[in-house]
């Protein structure tokens, strides 16, 4: 190989060597800070760069995406003196590559120690239950921190997330009595809760029968009750029409009795025996101890002794007229031919068939005579012209 082909060998090499040196590429969502001599010079962006051969160099090459950072459990000290371990997860982004190179040594280090003292800082002042019960507030005050803390890096923290919060075992399983404890406490009082909403709901559904039932008993006692008074109504109108209806019918048989024994014109010896036949009636009642024996006794008996055959003028009613021919009756017995002739007119051509019960009803009854006065009124009465001496025996 000639010398000249060697030289030329040698400066196409310097030349490959110096134009690699002059241009870099950065990709996309990255960044590269470039030095001059030692000095910071810019940061180049994404795509083809140039750069000064032998003067010009590439510091570091920052990722401007948004990282995650999980550190591992720290210890910390709660207000009431018990240790628990705390895991966080870190969300920032490089929104300065200048300072994240040359404001921290390692900004990631320093992240994790910057989240262990704040996290320290804020949960030392809380206890066990407020620390398990307030990770959004102490998520909250993390980021205040750490965003305010790394600014002057060139770090934006997104987000602070507490990831987990591990107490003692000794409390855990105090924890778990207490959560064991409360579930039985909220079971019993639910339980409790719901036998009393059973026993209000079954008093009032009694409560209401009840009520249905007394309101049911009420209507049916009302109900009762107005049948009851409408049936005494009935059957007091029915016994007054009745009673109306009897005493009509009284009247009438009494009047036509009255008219009957003035058209006989009745003797001492009939009432005698009327009077006969009353005593024993009188004298049935169980309660009857003493009766009062009428002044017109003495007269009923005089007329009874003369029907038995006494002296007397009087004529008997059961003085037997002679027969047609004018000869005596025989002796055998009395004749019985004529007791069963009535001299009333028929019960049709009588003018009580004519009333009507409303005139009855309106018009007065006469007045009803006593028994001494139509035997006085008989007495009184001259004998019949046809009447025959009586038959003697």
């Amino acid at each position: 190989m000639t010398p000249v082909l060697i030289a030329l060998l040698v400066i196409a090499l310097v030349v490959i060597i110096i134009v690699a040196k002059s241009m870099t590429i950065v990709p996309q969502a990255q960044a590269k800070v470039v030095e001059r001599l030692g000095r910071y010079s810019r940061t180049l962006s994404p795509g083809l760069n140039l750069l000064t051969p032998f003067v010009d160099r590439v510091r570091a090459t920052i990722d401007l995406r948004e990282q995650v950072i999980s550190f591992p459990p720290q210890p910390v000290i709660t207000a009431d003196n018990l240790q628990v371990g705390i895991d966080t997860v870190v969300y920032f982004q490089v929104t300065d590559p200048r300072l994240a190179v040359y404001g921290i040594a390692n900004y990631i280090t320093g992240m994790e120690q910057l989240t262990t003292t704040t996290l320290r800082n804020v949960v030392g002042g809380l206890n066990l239950e407020g620390a398990l019960t307030g990770r959004d507030g102490i998520n909250s005050q993390l980021r205040e921190v750490l965003d305010g803390t790394t600014g002057p890096w060139g770090l934006r923290v997104a987000r602070v997330e507490i990831k987990a919060i591990e107490p003692p075992p000794s409390i855990r399983d105090s924890m778990e009595k207490q959560l064991r404890a409360e579930r039985d406490k909220r079971a019993i009082i639910l339980t409790a809760e719901g036998a009393r909403q059973s026993a209000i709901t079954t008093a009032e559904g009694e409560k209401a029968a009840a009520i249905l039932s007394a309101e049911g008993k009420k209507q049916a006692a009302i109900l009762s009750a107005e049948a009851e008074r409408q049936s005494q109504i009935l059957r007091a109108e029915g016994e007054r029409a009745a009673l109306f209806l009897q005493a009509q019918g009284q009247a009438k048989s009494i009047e036509t009795v009255f008219r009957a024994i003035h058209d006989g014109k009745p003797d001492q010896a009939l009432l005698a025996y009327q009077y006969l036949q009353t005593l024993p009636k009188i004298a049935q009642g169980d309660a009857n101890k003493m009766w009062i024996v009428p002044s017109e006794f003495n007269r009923a008996l005089e007329g009874l002794a003369r029907l038995g055959g006494a002296d007397g003028d009087g004529r008997s009613w059961m003085d037997v007229p002679p027969t047609a021919n004018g000869a005596a009756p025989a002796d055998d017995g009395l004749d019985t031919s004529s007791w069963f002739e009535s001299q009333l007119p028929p019960a049709a051509a009588q003018p009580e068939a004519k009333i009507e019960l409303s005139s009855i009803a309106d018009a007065p009854l006469p007045p009803v005579p006593s028994l001494s006065e139509v035997a006085a009124e008989v007495a009184q009465q001259p004998p019949a012209a046809d009447a025959q001496p009586p038959a003697t025996r």
